[in-house]
């Protein structure tokens, strides 16, 4: 250092603060070496694995750890959820997107006009193969939340599919603020991809078996200006990498389930 250069010293609270902002906060010798060598982690890394350690988990703990960072990240850069500041920010479709790669799934997507309901949606969508979903967001008395996903052309009874699925008395829809809050996504997008968001799990995922005999079927990734074909087999893994054991079940037929 020559003479006349200036210096700013920063405060130990501060630094700690620019660290966590960071999306680490080294706190032993070892892990401030591993984060601040460049040699021990050549590739470049996300905000939220600046140690390069995520990327060594499981696909599920890799999002559960790094939806705790991106907390603490968003503690100190202001980036909190601002319907819900305790919560961090839900997942986009390319968080989705990079999910998906980790658990090795392929798919394809689709973008296209904004669809709102399962009629817009056969006529705006064009030609996508695969099967083509509906998705409830319902809740029973005991405010259970349920996720159902059927073919979108099925005839689903509201007032007996809490029989089918052994919910507590009649289902109802959950409310958009509720929607946004556990899932990420807004009326009109919902989708098991969704299920990202819903951590830790609060929803019961119920799949129609009709719908799980095809082999690709199509989701929003998250927005409802895409559909993202995916096979079958592929979404039972997602959903279960993200927490939740699907229950697959004929919600067509009357009756209790088996």
């Amino acid at each position: 250092m020559s003479w006349g250069q200036s210096v700013t010293y920063v405060s130990g609270s501060d630094r700690r603060k620019m660290e966590r902002a960071m999306g680490f906060e080294p706190t032993t010798p070892t892990l401030a070496r591993l984060c601040s060598t460049p040699e021990l982690h050549p590739l470049t890394r996300s905000a939220t694995d600046r140690c390069g350690l995520i990327s060594f988990l499981p696909p599920p703990l890799q999002h559960r750890l790094s939806r705790l960072v991106q907390a603490g990240i968003s503690e100190y850069a202001s980036e909190k959820s601002p319907d819900h500041p305790e919560r961090p920010m839900p997942a986009t479709p390319d968080d989705l997107a990079a999910f998906l790669r980790n658990l090795g799934v392929e798919t394809t997507t689709v973008t296209h006009p904004p669809l709102h309901t399962v009629e817009e949606s056969q006529a705006l969508r064009g030609e996508i193969p695969g099967a083509h979903t509906k998705n409830l967001f319902l809740k029973d008395k005991k405010d259970a939340l349920f996720l159902v996903v059927a073919p979108e052309d099925a005839a689903i009874d509201l007032k007996r599919l809490h029989h089918r699925i052994g919910a507590s008395g009649r289902l109802s829809f959950g409310r958009p603020e509720l929607l946004r809050d556990v899932l990420g996504v807004s009326p009109g997008s919902v989708t098991p991809f969704g299920l990202i968001n819903d951590d830790p799990p609060r929803v019961t995922v119920i799949l129609d078996a009709a719908l799980m005999t095809n082999d690709t079927v199509n989701c929003h990734p998250l927005v409802n200006t895409a559909t993202t074909t995916i096979r079958s087999a592929d979404l039972l893994a997602f959903i279960r990498a993200t927490g939740h054991e699907p229950r697959t079940i004929a919600i067509g037929e009357a009756g209790p389930p088996p």
